[in-house]
């Protein structure tokens, strides 16, 4: 597998298209704080670790409103082939600030408001609304 994030993403993504509960993807510490993220700002419900088959895995629960997904895109910004950094200036609300960017800091994986609020720019990893 080239890029593990993109993968993750795509995951969340196809079980929240096909209304599952939970998507199990496998274990890593940057999935693991980025999924962190994304309990903290309320788009995914839990996220625990489980062992199947041997095989460390991320159960997330997705969470949903009166039937239909909270998340409404999941993107990948940086990227293997093209990685994309950001000065905390050129950072962006996304849609009005109703959406987030995670961003891989010195400080650690946070959101695009936790980035400000520390002052620190990094990687933007990917966007969520």
């Amino acid at each position: 597998m080239t890029d593990p994030i993109s993968d993750m993403l795509a995951r969340i993504k196809n079980a929240a298209q096909r209304r599952f509960r939970t998507v199990d993807i496998p274990h890593s510490k940057i999935k693991r704080t980025m999924l962190d993220v994304l309990v903290k700002e309320g788009y995914v419900n839990d996220v625990e670790d489980v062992v199947v088959a041997g095989r460390q895995f991320l159960r997330v629960d997705l969470r949903y409103y009166e039937g239909r997904s909270v998340i409404k895109i999941l993107d990948r910004v940086s990227k293997p082939s093209l990685r994309t950094y950001s000065k905390l200036k050129k950072i962006r609300p996304f849609f009005n600030g109703l959406g987030v960017y995670i961003l891989s800091t010195s400080k650690g994986v946070m959101s695009d408001t936790e980035a400000r609020e520390n002052n620190v720019g990094g990687e933007v990893l990917c966007r969520v609304f």
